[in-house]
């Protein structure tokens, strides 16, 4: 437990059941997603050096000690720790197993910036001590999580492709950071001008590992200010508008007179897999893309 996330002082509580520890882990880099469970009624003592974690209950309860008093979580709820600060697990009860998101802090400081204009003080000072994730971003950010705790039993997936793994990452931190602080009155949606130059280089390269931040990078600004100008201006998200402009460019691929395999297809355009092409082919064309000469 320690070497895949944290440092830490278990104690065993009420003189129950010791203690077994249930661990599987994904790895994205300065990111990790794991399913853990202890099996017994403990209490956890850490400081978070180096991260941040989220822990998101799918059975049981954690109560915890946030800023501003005790922090009991079920599922559907998230406890947020900070980053290098003290805090104290005071009951993971023994029917607890949670979903654990670790954003190593440097990374998750730095998309900060990109995501929300935010530095790593004002992250800090605006990151709640638990996330509701029944509705609107939170939700779609637990939709993410679990999505991506379904392959919890291949720990090695994309350990080979950097580039996905980066898109994982940073569509995790993405998610994380718009659900979780609060939208700020400061700043304007990015501007036509802006917006353009975007458009111009994912029409240049739209099978690159694109990110959020990267994006938003591209159009100088914030990744919250791009996405309140792509609705203004052009009626979607970047990343819609990414998806749609391979799904175009994959479709040209398919019924052409070259015949590409659907793999071959699916990583020309920067899909994660061939599995996750044919998805959403389907869903943009009404047919699986081996059909798509019919």
């Amino acid at each position: 437990m320690a070497d895949a996330y944290f440092p830490h002082e278990l104690r065993p509580l009420g003189g129950g059941r010791e203690p077994r520890l249930t661990l599987r882990t994904l790895d994205l880099g300065p990111v990790l997603v794991g399913h853990v469970g202890w099996g017994a009624d403990v209490g956890i003592e850490c400081d978070y050096p180096g991260a941040y974690e989220v822990n998101l209950p799918l059975t049981g309860h954690l109560e915890s000690r946030g800023r501003h008093g005790p922090v009991s979580s079920v599922a559907g709820q998230g406890t947020v720790f900070r980053a290098d600060t003290p805090s104290l697990i005071s009951h993971w009860d023994a029917t607890c197993t949670v979903l654990g998101v670790k954003f190593d802090s440097a990374w998750l400081d730095r998309e900060s910036e990109r995501v929300l204009g935010t530095d790593r003080t004002g992250l800090r000072a605006e990151l709640p001590d638990q996330l509701q994730l029944d509705a609107g971003r939170a939700h779609a950010w637990r939709q993410v999580v679990d999505s991506l705790a379904a392959h919890l039993q291949s720990p090695e997936l994309f350990a080979d492709v950097a580039p996905v793994r980066q898109q994982l990452a940073g569509a995790v931190a993405a998610g994380f950071l718009l659900a979780s602080c609060p939208d700020s009155p400061a700043g304007a949606p990015a501007r036509p001008r802006a917006i353009r130059r975007l458009l111009d280089q994912l029409h240049d390269d739209p099978a690159r590992a694109w990110t959020a931040s990267e994006m938003a990078a591209v159009a100088d600004t914030t990744v919250r200010r791009l996405q309140e100008g792509f609705r203004r201006w052009v009626g979607t998200t970047p990343t819609e508008y990414l998806t749609g402009l391979r799904l175009r460019r994959a479709h040209a691929d398919l019924v052409g007179p070259a015949a590409p395999t659907i793999s071959d297809v699916a990583a020309r355009w920067g899909f994660s897999s061939a599995s996750r092409f044919a998805a959403v082919y389907r869903a943009r064309y009404g047919k699986p893309p081996s059909q798509a000469r019919d």
